[in-house]
């Protein structure tokens, strides 16, 4: 029997009358038989590599073909933009066999809520922090809602994993099989990573069934390549190439940041090119307005943050401009990938470089990426607060829950790991020592301290497991624009109350702080804005790239004209730092003496720790480098570095670094420090560079 033949008769139908498909892709083929067979799997395709159907036909068909009572299936993904854009696929395929697809998420309005409560759809498509808020509400019944779930679509996985979002989604998940009195298949959708056996292993921790990677040769409309460097300079000067270059074509431009977003998106405004903004912290109806000019204009600009890497149809996309830098290739290869989709097309990407530093980094990333190196996807250490979270989870959602009780919802093994698991009664005493819990005869509750900080009133603080800054919502009349964070607003008071939002100009009529809401009315120009917490560490890899390129090595991407001389400005400047022998470098310059190790600033921020000696005060540290003291040696480094075993950590992080840890104030002082200084350092790095050190 033909693998194809094994779906739902109906589902074969519709697959080739209704959308006309004469066969399916390889991934898609391969995916039938494991999932219909019960099987865990991580599914690995580049964008548009047809992952959605890989695992939804399998799905509706096992829906069909069994009769599974509702919901059966979770849906989930990483963004609401993302989930807003596959319902109507699903809602397609679920249809084709007589069943429904719905959506769950924060912009869905309560009627839709409570009509999914009485009458549950088939395939559920939700986020973890909406299936956290289902699990603690009193509105939903959830051993009645989740009794009947079987599988758990997870799509963008790589997205979730590697950061606590995806500690926190291991630990619902184990919540919904307890729930469901069974173990859940866990179907993983991934673009190409440096690591898919550990990423799977990592999704199906807990489970029993057998699992495998599953990552076919793609099919590919072109092998062509076109990716090219320019250096401009400045925002302003991207903006003149853009507006000039690929008319009547749709380009979709990413930045590294919302503020530079928002600021391209008003200097491409100003030139008459029609443009589009989207960032995670735009208002719903702003996000659809860019939504749909995805799929109906075709001259025209997108101008995007990471949000556009996920899977989001765009439909069909000319050009991807990058404004400086990605920071792994894992994110260069799924935004190339947004090209060349359509036959007779290139896959292409244009990098316009507009700083110093971001120019090195393009050109240290291409070169990874000529190598064919994939960064691993790789979860944060330690998640101690993640469990302190969950036990607060628990303590609203089964109401005098007993102690004894709260590792069996977290699985065995524990979802977090035996380390975390080993801390659970020291972080378990410290909350009802705090007050943030209470036992009465072995039931645990909120206490006074956790109810006035994440209790039921607080309830969207608890579910959301990642750190987020305080934000005001913007509104025009009855429109949400967008949020921004205090610090958007500080400097928009500080701009004749201007302020700059969906790439346009607002001017700020009133502030109602206790609802923490802006009211503007639109003005023609002079806006500003300021977000928090876009930059982000560089790898060992792509530093040590870097340096490479600053010594020499070649690119193999064309540069234009002006990026050949910066390139020849930049190998002149950072030469005796980067060609020097052995891994690090001890250089004397016009702004003193440097230690050069090219390792990312993990590893340098331990390796400045035990350097201590020798370190000069206030010197900032950096990716590529550390200051010292003058007459320090190769030989004093070394010594100070290895004297001190690799595993004994000297960084100590400051108090405003662990007090930015998210649910830090339930977790015993020197707990918290240890979760913040097992993620800030590198011990791999270090490694790597002493060993190669000689002597």
């Amino acid at each position: 029997m033909a693998v194809f033949d094994q779906l739902h008769p109906s589902l074969q139908h519709h697959i080739v009358n209704t959308l006309g498909w004469r066969k399916l892709r390889p991934l898609q083929e391969a995916t039938i038989e494991p999932v219909l067979n019960g099987e865990h799997a991580l599914l690995l395709a580049p964008t548009a590599g047809g992952k959605t159907e890989a695992a939804s036909f399998p799905v509706v068909s096992l829906i069909a073909a069994k009769s599974l009572a509702p919901p059966s299936v979770l849906y989930i993904a990483p963004l609401k933009a993302l989930l807003n854009n596959l319902l109507p696929r699903l809602e397609q395929y679920t249809g084709f066999v007589g069943c429904r697809s719905a959506l769950w998420h924060g912009d869905i309005s309560p009627t839709a809520r409570k009509h999914i409560l009485t009458d549950p759809p088939d395939i559920l498509l939700t986020t973890p922090e909406s299936l956290e808020s289902m699990l603690i509400s009193k509105r939903v019944d959830s051993h009645r809602f989740f009794r009947n779930v079987q599988t758990i679509v997870i799509d963008e996985v790589h997205a979730f994993a590697s950061d606590d979002r995806g500690w926190h989604l291991l630990a619902v998940l184990e919540r919904i099989s307890k729930l469901a009195g069974r173990e859940i298949q866990r179907l993983g959708l991934s673009a190409t990573v440096g690591n898919p056996d550990e990423l799977l292993e990592w999704l199906c921790r807990g489970t029993k069934a057998r699992r495998g990677v599953i990552a076919p040769t793609a099919e590919t409309i072109t092998d062509e390549v076109d990716v090219e460097v320019d250096w401009v300079g400045s925002l302003i000067n991207a903006a003149m190439v853009i507006s000039k270059l690929h008319l009547g074509e749709k380009r979709l431009v990413f930045v590294d940041s919302r503020a530079r977003a928002e600021e391209l998106t008003a200097l491409l405004t100003e030139r008459d090119v029609t443009t589009f903004v989207s960032h995670g912290s735009l208002g719903r109806a702003e996000r659809l307005r860019t939504e749909q000019a995805f799929s109906e204009t075709q001259n025209c600009v997108i101008v995007a943050t990471s949000t556009l890497e996920l899977g989001i149809d765009i439909g069909d996309l000319d050009r991807v401009i990058q404004i400086d830098a990605p920071a792994t290739v894992a994110s260069f290869l799924q935004r190339l990938g947004r090209t060349g989709r359509r036959p007779g097309s290139t896959r292409n990407a244009l990098f316009l470089a507009t700083k110093d530093d971001a120019f090195r980094q393009t050109l240290g990333l291409l070169k990874l990426w000529n190598n064919g190196f994939v960064e691993p996807v790789e979860a944060p250490e330690f998640p101690a607060h993640l469990l302190a979270q969950q036990m607060m989870a628990l303590a609203l959602q089964e109401p005098g829950l007993g102690i004894t009780d709260l590792k069996q919802w977290l699985g065995d093994p524990h979802v977090f790991g035996n380390h975390v698991e080993s801390e659970a009664e020291r972080i378990l005493q410290f909350m009802l020592s705090e007050n943030v819990l209470f036992s009465d005869q072995g039931r645990i509750g909120f206490g006074d301290q956790g109810e006035a900080a994440f209790g039921r009133r607080h309830f969207m603080e608890l579910m959301s497991a990642f750190t987020s800054e305080p934000v005001f919502t913007v509104r025009s009349g009855r429109n949400d624009i967008g949020q921004v964070p205090d610090a958007a607003l500080a400097a928009a008071q500080t701009n004749g109350r201007r302020l700059l939002l969906a790439g346009r100009h607002w001017l700020i009529e009133d502030i109602d702080w206790n609802r923490r809401v802006i009211l503007v009315t639109p003005i023609t120009e002079g806006g500003k804005i300021r977000f928090l917490g876009d930059s982000q560490p560089l790898g060992y890899e792509l530093c040590q790239s870097i340096r490479a390129v600053l010594a020499g090595d070649p690119v193999d991407v064309p540069l234009s004209a002006r990026a050949h001389k910066k390139l020849d400005e930049q190998r002149i400047g950072f030469g005796p730092s980067a060609k020097q022998g052995g891994p690090i470098s001890v250089v004397q310059t016009d702004r003193g003496t440097q230690l050069w190790s090219f390792a990312g600033i993990r590893a340098n921020l331990e390796i400045a720790a035990r350097l201590h000696r020798y370190r000069l005060e206030g010197g900032m540290i950096d990716n590529f480098m550390i200051p010292i003291d003058s007459g320090t040696t190769i030989k004093d480094v070394r010594y100070a570095i290895s004297s001190i075993p690799f595993d004994a950590q000297k960084f100590e992080p400051d108090q405003q670094i662990i007090e930015g840890l998210k649910f830090a104030q339930a977790l015993p002082p020197k707990l918290s420090q240890s979760v913040i200084r097992r993620r800030l350092s590198d011990i791999y790095a270090m490694k790597t560079l002493i060993r190669a050190m000689p002597g």
